[in-house]
Protein backbone atom coordinates (compact mmCIF):
# COMPACT_ATOMS: atom_id res chain seq x y z
CA UNK A 1 0.00 0.00 0.00
CA UNK A 2 2.86 2.38 0.56
CA UNK A 3 1.27 4.34 3.46
CA UNK A 4 3.65 5.39 6.55
CA UNK A 5 1.76 5.27 9.85
CA UNK A 6 2.55 6.17 12.83
CA UNK A 7 5.76 7.96 12.24
CA UNK A 8 5.45 11.15 14.48
CA UNK A 9 6.31 11.20 17.96
CA UNK A 10 3.73 9.62 20.09
CA UNK A 11 2.00 7.66 17.63
CA UNK A 12 1.47 3.93 17.26
CA UNK A 13 3.02 2.36 14.33
CA UNK A 14 0.80 -0.85 12.94
CA UNK A 15 2.26 -3.65 12.16
CA UNK A 16 1.66 -5.09 8.09
CA UNK A 17 -1.79 -7.27 9.85
CA UNK A 18 -3.02 -4.30 11.12
CA UNK A 19 -2.76 -2.14 7.89
CA UNK A 20 -4.24 -5.18 6.36
CA UNK A 21 -7.33 -3.92 8.45
CA UNK A 22 -7.92 -0.84 6.18
CA UNK A 23 -11.60 -0.78 4.75
CA UNK A 24 -11.01 1.49 2.66
CA UNK A 25 -8.89 0.77 -1.21
CA UNK A 26 -9.25 3.76 -2.41
CA UNK A 27 -7.05 5.41 -0.03
CA UNK A 28 -3.53 6.05 -1.34
CA UNK A 29 -2.20 8.73 0.97
CA UNK A 30 -1.84 9.26 5.05
CA UNK A 31 -3.85 12.51 4.14
CA UNK A 32 -6.70 10.67 2.88
CA UNK A 33 -6.76 8.46 5.64
CA UNK A 34 -7.16 11.11 7.79
CA UNK A 35 -9.91 12.68 6.28
CA UNK A 36 -11.61 9.40 6.48
CA UNK A 37 -10.79 8.60 9.65
CA UNK A 38 -12.33 12.15 10.75
CA UNK A 39 -15.33 11.70 8.85
CA UNK A 40 -16.22 8.31 10.83
CA UNK A 41 -15.05 10.19 14.69
CA UNK A 42 -17.45 13.38 13.60
CA UNK A 43 -20.11 10.89 13.33
CA UNK A 44 -19.37 9.09 16.50
CA UNK A 45 -19.24 12.86 18.31
CA UNK A 46 -22.88 13.37 16.99
CA UNK A 47 -23.53 9.46 18.31
CA UNK A 48 -22.81 10.74 21.69
CA UNK A 49 -24.49 14.15 21.78
CA UNK A 50 -27.17 13.88 23.57
CA UNK A 51 -27.01 10.82 25.26
CA UNK A 52 -27.95 9.84 28.65
CA UNK A 53 -25.47 7.65 29.88
CA UNK A 54 -25.43 6.27 33.36
CA UNK A 55 -22.10 6.07 35.15
CA UNK A 56 -21.97 2.18 35.36
CA UNK A 57 -22.60 2.12 31.60
CA UNK A 58 -20.07 4.69 30.44
CA UNK A 59 -17.27 3.37 32.41
CA UNK A 60 -17.51 -0.23 31.26
CA UNK A 61 -15.55 -2.41 28.59
CA UNK A 62 -18.13 -2.35 26.56
CA UNK A 63 -18.90 1.25 26.24
CA UNK A 64 -14.99 1.31 25.47
CA UNK A 65 -14.67 -0.65 22.75
CA UNK A 66 -18.26 0.27 21.36
CA UNK A 67 -16.98 4.54 21.08
CA UNK A 68 -14.06 3.09 19.29
CA UNK A 69 -15.98 0.80 17.00
CA UNK A 70 -18.12 4.39 16.19
CA UNK A 71 -14.99 6.18 15.40
CA UNK A 72 -12.94 3.95 13.22
CA UNK A 73 -15.30 1.27 12.67
CA UNK A 74 -16.02 2.54 8.48
CA UNK A 75 -12.26 2.37 8.45
CA UNK A 76 -10.74 -0.06 10.42
CA UNK A 77 -11.66 -4.07 10.46
CA UNK A 78 -10.00 -4.08 13.84
CA UNK A 79 -11.95 -1.18 15.23
CA UNK A 80 -13.21 -2.11 18.88
CA UNK A 81 -10.71 -5.18 19.32
CA UNK A 82 -8.33 -4.98 21.50
CA UNK A 83 -5.17 -5.50 20.23
CA UNK A 84 -3.05 -8.50 19.66
CA UNK A 85 0.71 -7.34 19.50
CA UNK A 86 2.61 -4.65 21.49
CA UNK A 87 3.72 -1.25 20.45
CA UNK A 88 5.86 1.24 21.23
CA UNK A 89 3.31 2.79 23.80
CA UNK A 90 1.31 0.97 25.93
CA UNK A 91 1.22 -2.13 28.44
CA UNK A 92 1.74 -5.26 27.28
CA UNK A 93 -1.06 -6.91 25.44
CA UNK A 94 -1.84 -9.54 27.85
CA UNK A 95 -2.82 -7.40 30.10
CA UNK A 96 -5.20 -4.81 28.19
CA UNK A 97 -8.34 -6.57 29.57
CA UNK A 98 -7.15 -6.48 33.43
CA UNK A 99 -6.01 -2.85 33.19
CA UNK A 100 -8.79 -1.73 31.78
CA UNK A 101 -11.60 -3.30 34.31
CA UNK A 102 -9.02 -1.90 37.64
CA UNK A 103 -9.41 1.59 35.65
CA UNK A 104 -13.04 1.22 34.87
CA UNK A 105 -13.29 0.27 38.71
CA UNK A 106 -11.85 2.85 39.72
CA UNK A 107 -13.66 5.41 37.61
CA UNK A 108 -16.82 4.05 39.53
CA UNK A 109 -15.22 5.01 42.73
CA UNK A 110 -13.79 8.32 41.90
CA UNK A 111 -17.47 9.41 40.47
CA UNK A 112 -19.52 7.39 43.42
CA UNK A 113 -17.25 8.99 46.15
CA UNK A 114 -16.36 12.34 44.65
CA UNK A 115 -12.85 11.57 45.04
CA UNK A 116 -11.69 14.26 42.45
CA UNK A 117 -13.35 17.61 40.75
CA UNK A 118 -15.06 16.42 37.13
CA UNK A 119 -12.27 17.44 34.96
CA UNK A 120 -9.73 15.95 37.08
CA UNK A 121 -11.98 12.60 36.62
CA UNK A 122 -12.22 12.91 33.31
CA UNK A 123 -8.72 13.78 32.89
CA UNK A 124 -7.31 10.69 34.78
CA UNK A 125 -9.63 8.50 33.36
CA UNK A 126 -8.01 9.90 29.89
CA UNK A 127 -4.77 9.39 30.70
CA UNK A 128 -4.90 5.79 32.12
CA UNK A 129 -6.78 4.79 29.24
CA UNK A 130 -4.37 5.93 26.48
CA UNK A 131 -1.43 4.45 28.81
CA UNK A 132 -3.02 1.10 28.61
CA UNK A 133 -3.77 1.80 24.49
CA UNK A 134 -5.64 -1.12 24.00
CA UNK A 135 -6.59 -0.94 20.33
CA UNK A 136 -3.95 -0.84 17.18
CA UNK A 137 -3.82 3.05 16.84
CA UNK A 138 -6.41 5.66 17.50
CA UNK A 139 -6.26 5.66 21.10
CA UNK A 140 -5.21 9.31 21.86
CA UNK A 141 -8.58 10.25 19.55
CA UNK A 142 -10.53 7.99 21.52
CA UNK A 143 -9.25 8.93 25.19
CA UNK A 144 -9.54 12.23 24.42
CA UNK A 145 -13.19 11.50 23.03
CA UNK A 146 -14.45 9.40 26.06
CA UNK A 147 -12.68 12.43 28.06
CA UNK A 148 -15.06 14.88 26.38
CA UNK A 149 -17.89 12.21 26.48
CA UNK A 150 -17.54 12.04 30.98
CA UNK A 151 -17.14 15.96 31.16
CA UNK A 152 -20.40 16.17 29.78
CA UNK A 153 -22.55 13.54 29.62
CA UNK A 154 -21.33 12.91 33.16
CA UNK A 155 -21.31 16.12 35.08
CA UNK A 156 -22.94 18.37 32.78
CA UNK A 157 -19.29 20.28 31.74
CA UNK A 158 -18.21 21.53 28.39
CA UNK A 159 -16.37 19.37 25.98
CA UNK A 160 -12.71 20.24 26.61
CA UNK A 161 -10.69 22.43 24.10
CA UNK A 162 -7.55 20.52 23.71
CA UNK A 163 -5.73 23.38 23.69
CA UNK A 164 -7.52 24.69 20.52
CA UNK A 165 -7.64 27.96 22.55
CA UNK A 166 -3.93 28.32 22.88
CA UNK A 167 -2.42 31.01 20.21
CA UNK A 168 0.34 28.75 19.23
CA UNK A 169 1.43 26.26 15.97
CA UNK A 170 -0.15 22.98 15.56
CA UNK A 171 3.27 22.10 16.48
CA UNK A 172 3.42 23.63 19.49
CA UNK A 173 0.15 22.83 20.73
CA UNK A 174 1.09 18.62 20.47
CA UNK A 175 4.33 19.53 22.24
CA UNK A 176 2.70 21.07 24.94
CA UNK A 177 -0.07 18.17 25.19
CA UNK A 178 2.91 15.53 25.06
CA UNK A 179 4.84 17.45 27.85
CA UNK A 180 1.70 17.07 30.10
CA UNK A 181 1.37 13.13 29.42
CA UNK A 182 4.88 12.50 30.40
CA UNK A 183 4.32 14.74 33.36
CA UNK A 184 0.95 12.91 33.79
CA UNK A 185 2.88 10.22 33.72
CA UNK A 186 5.13 11.10 36.41
CA UNK A 187 2.17 11.13 39.11
CA UNK A 188 0.84 15.07 38.38
CA UNK A 189 -2.04 15.24 36.02
CA UNK A 190 -2.60 19.10 36.62
CA UNK A 191 -0.86 20.09 33.69
CA UNK A 192 -2.86 18.04 31.42
CA UNK A 193 -5.82 19.34 32.70
CA UNK A 194 -4.81 22.82 32.42
CA UNK A 195 -3.76 21.46 28.69
CA UNK A 196 -7.22 20.13 27.91
CA UNK A 197 -8.59 23.33 29.50
CA UNK A 198 -6.85 25.50 27.35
Amino acid sequence: MGLNFGTEAGQTRLDEDEIEGLLLYSVTTRGELDEFEQENIERAVIWTLGRTLPAERLFSEEFVRQLHVRMFGDVWAWAGKFRSTDKNLGIDKWHIASALKALLDDALYWHAHAVYPPDEVAIRFKHRLVSIHCFPNGNGRHSRLIADVVASNLYGQPPFSWGARMPASSERVRSTYMQALRTADAGDVGPLVAFARS
